[in-house]
């Protein structure tokens, strides 16, 4: 009780804090705001180094967040996929930066198809002749994943490397409703569409479970490669230090396994770096730092334009978050709205769109499928995938020119399903409520919560979910140029990596974020055209305003976030229930590795 109260309490103030803000701030301060922010750039000196500092999450995204510099709550900070990699591209261009120090702190970790882009990212720095060294008093497993690239991997003397294999956990509510009186009416089409497993049964199917083991191992098979032929150790070795629990080994271990290169403290993890420097003393510069640093971003958008389009987050007809520190959504209208307007626009000669998302509702793919078809009948669209393009995610992608996924990448998933609540037991018999109801016509009342499906309305919505799923399979079978019962033997809501999916036709290349932008204009004939990102970021302001307008609940989240740790996922599946009722194509549940 007495941290809701501190929560509720925080909010409250916080709110009065920014009301308080925005009423003292004068329009001529924040012009001058705005013109000091829009003039300052990062001078880079001569030997410098790139300190990437591994903490918090990493979304696809950064964040300008208010509430962390009011509050001073670090919580709120999220750094973003798209800044590290810009800031490791800009630092292996310029040759003032000489090499790149990662410091492996509080990383809370990422998912893995993140850590594979940035790692990548890391061993194409290296080409240039430029050294990397990590250091880490622990190294989580993605951190570690991130690190073992560098010329030399340092650890504190009382330090550990959290090496323990994946697992993925799935919870299961069937029990806790059945407690409760509430019943899920489930329609759906695929033997792998597990999304609706978790209100149905009690434990994991055994079709659920073929398809985790493949692609957890599938997963696990990438990330060990990478480490074998970084560190010099054979998978096999890798796998059998995992087994004999190597997070509890000592030090001097990991260096006789040659996991590291040297065991020291923090403070002397500058001479490392001054010896690989030849001896000379050196600067740091930091990703923010790179990002106020000029280059062809930020050139005046006048010429050839190659469009960078985000769709990250759930696929939702209207926007059903609570303020910026909720989950990012696709938010169908806007959607639409921003993808015609980079269609119609003639200086905009490709669209790469980048997409991260598990999907949601089969209407809203269904439209931006539609405004994707726009786009390809004008210009050059190409798809890159980031952590899962999956289900909803696979459906607004299908229909590109060109697919790119990360081997980590996560996708596929074609299904569809219907989940509707009936709480009549919860409400009749538990809560002494009772509904009578008079109706003109048979399906009136129909989806009342208070009474189950009757045998004809069942009926009803199955065949309306088949036509749904015929509708998905033959889009993806028109975008992919492939037969549409072969879509649908590869379909059946089954989950696969980007490394599978080409296999079987799903996607057309591996490789991240670059590549795509490189194949969009070379399909433009556009190579000198300015990359630009959309759409456009918040700034700091509009931030205040979006959390006044969402009465401060994102702060309060953001608390529930922290207090709840790893438990935060179950809260939030039960609390978006109501979200996802109604026809869906979405991933099978919220998938969290211990990356």
């Amino acid at each position: 009780m007495k941290q809701f109260i501190k929560y509720v309490c925080a909010t409250v103030v916080g709110v009065f804090l920014v009301v308080a803000i925005l009423s003292i701030l004068s329009i001529m301060g924040l012009i001058s705001m705005a013109a000091l922010s829009d003039s300052s750039t990062t001078q880079i000196q001569d030997k410098s180094v790139l300190v990437l500092q591994l903490e918090g999450s990493i979304e696809e995204r950064s964040e300008e967040n208010p509430f962390s510099k009011l509050m001073g709550n670090s919580v709120l900070e999220k750094q973003g996929l798209d800044d590290i990699l810009c800031a490791i591209d800009k630092a292996k261009k310029d040759e003032k930066i000489k090499g790149i120090y990662i410091e492996a702190g509080n990383f809370e970790g990422a998912m893995p198809s993140t850590l594979q882009e940035i790692r990548n990212a890391l061993v194409d720095f290296k080409k240039e002749g430029k050294f990397i060294v990590s250091y880490g008093d622990t190294y989580t497993q993605g951190a570690y994943y991130l690190c073992s690239v560098a010329d030399s991997v340092v650890i504190n003397p009382q330090g550990m490397i959290n090496l323990c294999g994946l697992a993925s956990q799935v919870v299961y509510y069937k029990d806790f409703l059945d407690k409760i009186g509430v019943e899920m009416q489930v329609v759906k089409v695929g033997t792998y569409k597990s999304a609706v497993e978790p209100f149905l049964l009690s434990e994991m199917s055994e079709a659920n479970r073929e398809q985790i083991e493949v692609y957890d191992g599938e997963i696990w098979g990438e990330i060990t490669k990478a480490i074998s032929k970084s560190r010099g150790v054979k998978v096999d070795k890798l796998n059998e230090l995992t087994d004999s629990a190597v997070f509890f080994a000592q030090p001097k271990t990991y260096l006789k396994e040659k996991l590291v290169d040297k065991i020291a403290f923090s403070d002397e993890v500058s001479d490392i770096i001054i010896n690989m420097m030849g001896g000379d003393d050196y600067n740091t510069v930091s990703v923010t730092d790179l990002a106020g640093v000029d280059d062809d971003s930020s050139k005046s958008l006048y010429g050839d334009v190659v469009a960078v389009y985000y769709a990250v987050g759930d696929i939702v007809d209207e926007d059903e978050s609570g303020g910026f520190d909720s989950e990012p959504q696709i938010v169908s209208k806007d959607v639409i709205r921003d993808l015609k307007e980079l269609a119609d626009d003639d200086d905009v000669k490709a669209v790469v769109l980048r997409v991260n998302s598990g999907g949601g509702s089969a209407y809203a793919s269904e439209q931006i499928w539609h405004q994707v078809m726009n786009i390809k009948a004008k210009k050059p669209i190409v798809v890159s995938m980031g952590d899962m393009a999956a289900s909803g995610g696979y459906y607004i992608s299908c229909a590109a020119d060109y697919i790119y996924a990360e081997p980590t990448t996560l996708t596929g998933s074609i299904g569809i399903f219907g989940m509707f609540p009936s709480a009549g037991e919860l409400i009749n018999n538990t809560l002494g409520i009772h509904f009578c109801t008079v109706k003109t016509n048979e399906h009136a009342d129909f989806g009342d919560i208070s009474r189950p499906f009757t045998a004809s309305e069942r009926n009803i919505m199955q065949r309306y979910v088949n036509d749904g799923y015929e509708l998905f399979t033959k889009r993806c079978a028109d975008g992919r140029k492939m037969k549409q019962e072969d879509i649908k033997k590869i379909g059946e809501g089954r989950v696969w990596t980007g490394l599978h999916a080409k296999q079987i036709g799903l996607v057309d290349e591996l490789g991240g974020l670059s590549a795509a932008v490189n194949k969009a204009k070379k399909l433009a004939k556009a190579e000198n055209a300015t990359v630009v990102s959309y759409p456009a970021k918040d700034n700091f302001f509009d931030e205040l305003l979006n959390e006044v307008e969402g009465g401060g609940s994102s702060y309060a989240d953001a608390q529930m976030r922290n207090t709840l740790g790893e438990y935060y996922n179950i809260y939030s599946s039960l609390k978006n229930v109501k979200s996802k009722t109604g026809v869906q194509t979405s991933l099978p549940y919220c998938l969290k590795f211990n990356l």
